[in-house]
Protein backbone atom coordinates (compact mmCIF):
# COMPACT_ATOMS: atom_id res chain seq x y z
CA UNK A 1 0.00 0.00 0.00
CA UNK A 2 1.63 3.21 -1.50
CA UNK A 3 -0.03 6.75 0.29
CA UNK A 4 0.77 9.43 2.24
CA UNK A 5 -0.94 11.17 5.37
CA UNK A 6 -1.17 14.60 4.35
CA UNK A 7 -2.15 16.05 7.75
CA UNK A 8 -3.39 14.55 10.51
CA UNK A 9 -0.91 14.19 13.55
CA UNK A 10 -2.98 10.94 14.81
CA UNK A 11 -2.55 8.07 11.97
CA UNK A 12 -1.99 4.68 12.83
CA UNK A 13 1.22 5.38 11.77
CA UNK A 14 1.98 7.18 14.46
CA UNK A 15 -0.02 5.88 16.75
CA UNK A 16 1.79 2.40 16.21
CA UNK A 17 5.36 3.59 16.03
CA UNK A 18 4.64 5.50 19.69
CA UNK A 19 3.87 2.60 20.89
CA UNK A 20 6.45 0.85 19.77
CA UNK A 21 8.75 3.33 21.27
CA UNK A 22 7.39 2.92 24.72
CA UNK A 23 8.21 -0.47 24.74
CA UNK A 24 11.38 -0.09 23.64
CA UNK A 25 11.71 2.51 26.70
CA UNK A 26 9.90 0.18 28.98
CA UNK A 27 12.60 -2.57 27.92
CA UNK A 28 15.82 -0.01 27.63
CA UNK A 29 14.71 1.35 31.68
CA UNK A 30 13.39 -2.03 32.74
CA UNK A 31 16.84 -3.86 33.44
CA UNK A 32 18.03 -1.01 35.66
CA UNK A 33 15.37 -1.16 37.47
CA UNK A 34 15.34 -4.88 38.22
CA UNK A 35 18.92 -5.00 38.08
CA UNK A 36 19.66 -6.28 41.75
CA UNK A 37 16.66 -8.16 42.09
CA UNK A 38 17.21 -9.97 39.12
CA UNK A 39 20.98 -10.51 39.54
CA UNK A 40 20.26 -11.70 43.60
CA UNK A 41 17.70 -14.20 42.49
CA UNK A 42 20.79 -15.73 40.35
CA UNK A 43 22.85 -15.87 43.39
CA UNK A 44 24.53 -12.47 43.10
CA UNK A 45 25.69 -10.51 45.94
CA UNK A 46 27.46 -7.50 47.05
CA UNK A 47 29.89 -5.98 44.40
CA UNK A 48 29.27 -8.69 42.11
CA UNK A 49 26.17 -7.28 41.58
CA UNK A 50 27.12 -3.51 40.70
CA UNK A 51 30.20 -5.21 38.52
CA UNK A 52 27.98 -7.78 36.45
CA UNK A 53 25.13 -5.15 36.44
CA UNK A 54 27.78 -3.10 34.62
CA UNK A 55 29.10 -5.80 32.28
CA UNK A 56 25.36 -6.64 31.59
CA UNK A 57 24.68 -3.06 30.70
CA UNK A 58 27.76 -2.96 28.36
CA UNK A 59 26.80 -5.99 26.19
CA UNK A 60 23.16 -4.86 25.87
CA UNK A 61 25.01 -0.97 24.83
CA UNK A 62 26.72 -3.48 22.12
CA UNK A 63 24.12 -4.97 20.93
CA UNK A 64 22.04 -1.23 20.62
CA UNK A 65 25.63 0.06 19.03
CA UNK A 66 25.45 -2.69 16.48
CA UNK A 67 21.40 -2.91 15.64
CA UNK A 68 21.38 0.77 15.14
CA UNK A 69 24.03 0.17 12.02
CA UNK A 70 22.32 -3.27 11.15
CA UNK A 71 18.61 -1.93 11.26
CA UNK A 72 19.35 1.03 9.84
CA UNK A 73 21.80 0.22 6.66
CA UNK A 74 18.41 -2.66 6.07
CA UNK A 75 15.79 -0.07 6.62
CA UNK A 76 17.17 2.45 3.69
CA UNK A 77 17.65 -0.90 1.34
CA UNK A 78 14.72 -3.15 2.40
CA UNK A 79 12.40 -0.35 3.56
CA UNK A 80 11.21 1.22 6.99
CA UNK A 81 8.21 -1.31 7.50
CA UNK A 82 9.66 -4.86 7.17
CA UNK A 83 12.83 -3.75 9.34
CA UNK A 84 9.84 -2.34 12.39
CA UNK A 85 8.75 -6.13 11.95
CA UNK A 86 11.69 -7.55 12.63
CA UNK A 87 12.70 -5.14 15.43
CA UNK A 88 9.53 -5.54 17.64
CA UNK A 89 9.43 -9.47 17.34
CA UNK A 90 13.62 -9.62 18.12
CA UNK A 91 13.12 -7.93 21.50
CA UNK A 92 9.87 -9.44 21.77
CA UNK A 93 11.37 -12.86 21.95
CA UNK A 94 14.21 -11.41 23.73
CA UNK A 95 12.10 -9.83 26.43
CA UNK A 96 9.98 -13.72 27.19
CA UNK A 97 13.35 -15.44 27.25
CA UNK A 98 14.50 -12.74 29.94
CA UNK A 99 11.80 -13.75 32.28
CA UNK A 100 13.12 -17.42 31.65
CA UNK A 101 16.97 -17.25 32.28
CA UNK A 102 18.65 -19.95 35.06
CA UNK A 103 21.69 -18.42 34.56
CA UNK A 104 24.68 -15.35 33.70
CA UNK A 105 25.14 -17.01 30.35
CA UNK A 106 21.77 -17.10 29.41
CA UNK A 107 21.35 -13.21 30.92
CA UNK A 108 24.22 -12.03 28.95
CA UNK A 109 22.65 -13.46 25.77
CA UNK A 110 19.21 -11.91 26.08
CA UNK A 111 20.35 -8.68 27.00
CA UNK A 112 22.38 -8.37 23.66
CA UNK A 113 19.54 -9.70 21.83
CA UNK A 114 17.16 -7.13 23.46
CA UNK A 115 19.62 -4.32 22.80
CA UNK A 116 20.08 -5.27 18.77
CA UNK A 117 16.25 -5.36 18.83
CA UNK A 118 15.94 -2.18 20.76
CA UNK A 119 18.11 -0.21 18.48
CA UNK A 120 16.04 0.17 15.09
CA UNK A 121 12.95 1.04 16.78
CA UNK A 122 12.74 4.71 17.38
CA UNK A 123 14.87 5.41 14.30
CA UNK A 124 13.35 3.41 11.80
CA UNK A 125 10.00 4.56 13.03
CA UNK A 126 10.86 8.55 13.38
CA UNK A 127 12.13 8.06 9.62
CA UNK A 128 8.49 6.82 8.32
CA UNK A 129 6.52 9.18 10.41
CA UNK A 130 8.37 11.93 9.34
CA UNK A 131 8.08 10.57 5.76
CA UNK A 132 4.49 10.07 5.49
CA UNK A 133 3.82 13.39 6.70
CA UNK A 134 3.64 16.85 5.14
CA UNK A 135 6.71 19.02 6.23
CA UNK A 136 3.77 21.59 8.21
CA UNK A 137 2.44 18.16 10.17
CA UNK A 138 5.60 15.54 10.53
CA UNK A 139 6.87 17.57 13.67
CA UNK A 140 3.46 16.78 15.15
CA UNK A 141 3.84 12.96 14.58
CA UNK A 142 7.44 12.75 15.54
CA UNK A 143 6.59 14.76 19.14
CA UNK A 144 3.69 12.26 19.65
CA UNK A 145 6.31 9.47 19.04
CA UNK A 146 8.21 10.89 21.04
CA UNK A 147 6.48 11.83 24.36
CA UNK A 148 4.31 9.24 24.27
CA UNK A 149 7.91 6.51 23.82
CA UNK A 150 9.62 8.49 26.83
CA UNK A 151 6.33 7.18 29.25
CA UNK A 152 7.17 3.97 29.10
CA UNK A 153 10.31 4.11 31.15
CA UNK A 154 7.02 5.16 33.89
CA UNK A 155 5.75 2.00 32.66
CA UNK A 156 8.20 -0.02 33.50
CA UNK A 157 8.84 1.28 36.92
CA UNK A 158 5.60 0.65 37.92
CA UNK A 159 4.81 -2.64 36.45
CA UNK A 160 8.24 -3.93 38.05
CA UNK A 161 7.10 -2.65 41.56
CA UNK A 162 3.94 -4.11 41.39
CA UNK A 163 5.28 -7.60 39.81
CA UNK A 164 8.31 -9.96 39.87
CA UNK A 165 11.12 -8.97 37.82
CA UNK A 166 10.35 -12.04 35.42
CA UNK A 167 6.58 -10.82 35.49
CA UNK A 168 7.76 -7.40 34.44
CA UNK A 169 9.93 -9.07 31.14
CA UNK A 170 6.87 -11.35 30.52
CA UNK A 171 4.94 -7.90 30.17
CA UNK A 172 7.47 -6.14 27.93
CA UNK A 173 7.65 -9.15 25.27
CA UNK A 174 3.64 -9.55 25.74
CA UNK A 175 3.34 -6.11 24.99
CA UNK A 176 6.04 -6.50 21.34
CA UNK A 177 4.05 -9.13 19.99
CA UNK A 178 0.76 -7.46 20.45
CA UNK A 179 2.26 -4.03 18.35
CA UNK A 180 3.62 -6.96 15.75
CA UNK A 181 0.10 -7.67 15.22
CA UNK A 182 -1.08 -3.80 15.02
CA UNK A 183 1.62 -3.23 12.64
CA UNK A 184 0.27 -5.33 9.87
CA UNK A 185 -2.07 -2.11 9.02
CA UNK A 186 0.76 0.10 8.97
CA UNK A 187 2.24 1.11 5.04
CA UNK A 188 5.47 1.94 3.66
CA UNK A 189 6.36 4.74 3.06
CA UNK A 190 5.83 6.55 -0.36
CA UNK A 191 9.82 8.22 -0.37
CA UNK A 192 10.72 4.85 -0.19
CA UNK A 193 9.05 2.87 -2.87
CA UNK A 194 10.29 6.24 -5.30
CA UNK A 195 13.61 5.53 -4.32
CA UNK A 196 13.62 1.74 -5.34
CA UNK A 197 12.80 3.10 -8.66
CA UNK A 198 16.34 4.89 -8.87
CA UNK A 199 20.02 3.57 -9.07
CA UNK A 200 21.09 5.82 -6.09
CA UNK A 201 22.87 4.25 -3.39
CA UNK A 202 20.91 3.25 -0.45
CA UNK A 203 22.06 2.79 3.20
CA UNK A 204 25.78 3.23 2.87
CA UNK A 205 26.69 3.88 6.35
CA UNK A 206 30.68 4.65 5.60
CA UNK A 207 29.62 7.27 2.87
CA UNK A 208 28.75 9.44 6.34
CA UNK A 209 32.25 9.43 6.83
CA UNK A 210 33.92 9.70 3.72
CA UNK A 211 32.58 13.28 2.87
CA UNK A 212 33.21 16.22 5.28
CA UNK A 213 29.86 17.73 4.59
CA UNK A 214 27.85 14.85 5.87
CA UNK A 215 30.30 13.81 8.47
CA UNK A 216 30.17 17.23 10.39
CA UNK A 217 26.21 17.11 10.37
CA UNK A 218 26.05 13.61 11.37
CA UNK A 219 28.37 14.68 14.26
CA UNK A 220 26.64 17.87 15.16
CA UNK A 221 23.72 15.55 15.21
CA UNK A 222 25.38 13.47 18.27
CA UNK A 223 26.57 15.72 20.15
CA UNK A 224 23.32 17.46 20.52
CA UNK A 225 22.08 14.71 22.09
CA UNK A 226 24.56 13.89 24.48
CA UNK A 227 24.04 15.91 27.74
CA UNK A 228 20.39 13.99 27.17
CA UNK A 229 22.06 10.88 28.64
CA UNK A 230 24.54 12.80 30.51
CA UNK A 231 21.51 13.57 32.75
CA UNK A 232 20.45 10.38 32.25
CA UNK A 233 23.86 8.11 32.96
CA UNK A 234 24.71 10.40 35.70
CA UNK A 235 22.49 12.92 37.27
CA UNK A 236 19.61 10.59 37.27
CA UNK A 237 21.13 6.89 37.71
CA UNK A 238 23.82 8.01 40.18
CA UNK A 239 21.42 10.40 42.26
CA UNK A 240 21.56 8.56 45.38
CA UNK A 241 25.81 8.89 45.46
CA UNK A 242 24.92 12.41 44.41
CA UNK A 243 22.43 12.64 47.41
CA UNK A 244 24.79 11.25 49.88
CA UNK A 245 25.99 13.40 53.10
CA UNK A 246 29.58 13.52 51.65
CA UNK A 247 27.90 15.09 48.31
CA UNK A 248 24.86 17.53 48.49
CA UNK A 249 24.07 15.66 51.87
CA UNK A 250 20.14 15.74 51.09
CA UNK A 251 17.74 15.37 53.82
CA UNK A 252 16.24 11.63 53.25
CA UNK A 253 16.63 8.87 51.07
CA UNK A 254 16.58 9.40 47.16
CA UNK A 255 15.95 5.97 45.65
CA UNK A 256 16.90 5.27 42.33
CA UNK A 257 13.77 3.78 40.79
CA UNK A 258 12.18 6.46 41.58
CA UNK A 259 14.52 9.22 41.03
CA UNK A 260 13.87 7.12 37.39
CA UNK A 261 10.52 7.66 36.97
CA UNK A 262 10.07 11.44 38.26
CA UNK A 263 12.47 12.37 35.80
CA UNK A 264 10.67 10.36 32.80
CA UNK A 265 7.88 12.00 33.86
CA UNK A 266 9.08 14.97 33.39
CA UNK A 267 11.09 14.10 30.50
CA UNK A 268 7.58 12.79 28.77
CA UNK A 269 6.25 16.10 29.31
CA UNK A 270 8.74 17.97 28.06
CA UNK A 271 9.35 16.22 25.14
CA UNK A 272 5.44 16.96 23.93
CA UNK A 273 6.13 20.82 25.30
CA UNK A 274 9.45 21.04 22.96
CA UNK A 275 8.20 19.47 20.19
CA UNK A 276 4.91 21.82 20.00
CA UNK A 277 7.55 24.70 21.03
CA UNK A 278 9.26 23.59 17.89
CA UNK A 279 5.78 24.00 15.82
CA UNK A 280 4.88 26.97 16.90
CA UNK A 281 8.30 28.70 16.58
CA UNK A 282 8.50 27.32 12.79
CA UNK A 283 11.79 25.95 14.03
CA UNK A 284 13.83 23.08 15.43
CA UNK A 285 17.01 25.07 16.27
CA UNK A 286 15.07 27.66 18.40
CA UNK A 287 13.33 24.93 20.14
CA UNK A 288 16.23 23.20 21.03
CA UNK A 289 18.98 25.95 22.36
CA UNK A 290 15.57 27.27 24.63
CA UNK A 291 15.39 23.52 25.96
CA UNK A 292 19.51 23.35 26.26
CA UNK A 293 19.47 26.81 28.07
CA UNK A 294 16.45 25.77 30.70
CA UNK A 295 18.49 22.62 31.33
CA UNK A 296 21.36 24.23 32.11
CA UNK A 297 19.10 26.48 34.50
CA UNK A 298 18.44 23.51 35.92
CA UNK A 299 21.14 21.46 36.12
CA UNK A 300 23.01 24.81 38.36
CA UNK A 301 20.14 24.02 40.69
CA UNK A 302 20.98 20.60 41.16
CA UNK A 303 24.85 20.94 41.36
CA UNK A 304 24.13 23.47 44.32
CA UNK A 305 20.89 21.69 45.98
CA UNK A 306 22.68 21.64 49.10
CA UNK A 307 21.04 20.09 52.70
CA UNK A 308 17.94 20.22 50.43
CA UNK A 309 14.57 16.97 51.51
CA UNK A 310 14.15 14.57 49.28
CA UNK A 311 10.83 15.61 48.33
CA UNK A 312 12.70 18.89 47.01
CA UNK A 313 15.35 16.49 44.87
CA UNK A 314 12.68 14.71 43.62
CA UNK A 315 10.99 17.74 42.38
CA UNK A 316 14.14 19.17 41.05
CA UNK A 317 15.43 15.67 39.05
CA UNK A 318 11.61 16.24 37.71
CA UNK A 319 11.82 19.84 36.58
CA UNK A 320 15.18 18.42 34.94
CA UNK A 321 13.21 15.96 32.89
CA UNK A 322 11.12 18.40 31.70
CA UNK A 323 14.11 20.53 28.72
CA UNK A 324 15.58 16.98 28.96
CA UNK A 325 12.61 15.84 27.10
CA UNK A 326 14.04 17.86 23.62
CA UNK A 327 15.07 14.29 22.97
CA UNK A 328 11.75 14.91 20.62
CA UNK A 329 13.35 17.84 18.58
CA UNK A 330 16.51 16.29 18.42
CA UNK A 331 15.66 12.90 16.74
CA UNK A 332 13.40 15.03 15.08
CA UNK A 333 16.25 17.02 13.94
CA UNK A 334 18.48 14.04 12.93
CA UNK A 335 15.76 13.07 10.50
CA UNK A 336 15.07 15.86 8.73
CA UNK A 337 18.96 16.32 7.83
CA UNK A 338 19.84 13.40 5.73
CA UNK A 339 18.73 12.48 1.69
CA UNK A 340 15.96 9.51 1.60
CA UNK A 341 18.19 7.33 0.91
CA UNK A 342 20.58 7.59 3.87
CA UNK A 343 17.90 9.15 5.91
CA UNK A 344 17.02 5.84 7.88
CA UNK A 345 20.77 4.85 8.84
CA UNK A 346 21.70 7.95 9.79
CA UNK A 347 18.05 8.88 11.58
CA UNK A 348 18.33 5.11 13.59
CA UNK A 349 22.62 4.95 14.47
CA UNK A 350 22.47 8.69 15.55
CA UNK A 351 20.24 8.01 18.83
CA UNK A 352 22.35 4.63 19.67
CA UNK A 353 25.36 6.56 19.45
CA UNK A 354 24.24 9.09 21.77
CA UNK A 355 23.46 6.17 24.42
CA UNK A 356 26.81 4.63 23.47
CA UNK A 357 28.06 8.39 24.09
CA UNK A 358 27.56 7.63 27.74
CA UNK A 359 29.99 5.10 27.98
CA UNK A 360 32.66 8.31 27.69
CA UNK A 361 30.67 10.56 29.68
CA UNK A 362 30.79 8.08 32.52
CA UNK A 363 34.38 7.48 32.28
CA UNK A 364 35.08 11.26 31.66
CA UNK A 365 32.62 11.01 35.25
CA UNK A 366 34.89 8.78 37.02
CA UNK A 367 37.89 10.41 35.95
CA UNK A 368 37.32 13.62 37.52
CA UNK A 369 35.92 11.87 40.45
CA UNK A 370 39.75 9.65 41.06
CA UNK A 371 40.98 13.38 41.31
CA UNK A 372 40.22 16.37 43.57
CA UNK A 373 36.77 17.11 42.02
CA UNK A 374 34.39 15.02 44.34
CA UNK A 375 31.41 13.75 43.05
CA UNK A 376 29.44 16.93 42.24
CA UNK A 377 32.61 18.64 40.82
CA UNK A 378 33.10 15.99 38.57
CA UNK A 379 29.19 16.18 37.66
CA UNK A 380 30.06 19.57 36.67
CA UNK A 381 33.14 19.62 34.51
CA UNK A 382 31.57 17.37 32.41
CA UNK A 383 28.21 18.38 31.67
CA UNK A 384 30.03 22.04 31.21
CA UNK A 385 31.74 20.31 28.10
CA UNK A 386 28.44 18.30 26.79
CA UNK A 387 26.85 21.19 27.06
CA UNK A 388 29.71 23.77 25.14
CA UNK A 389 29.52 20.79 22.39
CA UNK A 390 25.66 20.60 22.13
CA UNK A 391 25.49 24.59 22.21
CA UNK A 392 28.09 24.68 19.23
CA UNK A 393 25.95 22.18 17.58
CA UNK A 394 22.70 23.63 17.69
CA UNK A 395 23.46 27.14 16.81
CA UNK A 396 25.61 25.90 13.84
CA UNK A 397 23.31 22.88 12.43
CA UNK A 398 20.68 23.84 9.40
CA UNK A 399 17.32 24.79 10.01
CA UNK A 400 15.16 21.76 8.90
CA UNK A 401 11.45 22.71 10.04
CA UNK A 402 10.80 23.71 6.20
CA UNK A 403 12.77 21.31 4.67
CA UNK A 404 11.19 19.29 2.20
CA UNK A 405 12.36 15.46 2.91
CA UNK A 406 12.12 13.78 -0.86
CA UNK A 407 15.48 14.20 -2.23
CA UNK A 408 18.96 11.69 -1.94
CA UNK A 409 22.19 12.24 -0.67
CA UNK A 410 25.22 12.19 -3.11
Amino acid sequence: MNQKVTHKAFNIIVIVAALGYFVDVYDLILFSIVRVPSLKSLGLSGEEITTTGINLLNIQMLGMLLGGIIWGILGDKKGRLSVLFLTILLYSIANICNGLVQNLNQYFVCRFFAGLGLAGELGVGITLVAEVMTKETRGLGTTIVASLGIAGAVGGFLVADMFDWRVAYFVGGGLGLALLVLRISMFESGMFHKLKETKASRGNFFSLFSNRKKFTKYLKCILIGVPVWFVIGVLVTLSPEFASPNALNIQGTILGGKAVMYHYIGASIGAFATGILSQYLKSRKRALLISLYTLALTMIWYFFANGVSDTLFYFILFLIGIPNGYWSVFVTTASEQFGTNLRATATTTIPNFVRGATVAVTTAFNYFKSGSFGIVGSGIMVALFVMAFAFYSSYTIEESYHKDLDYLEE
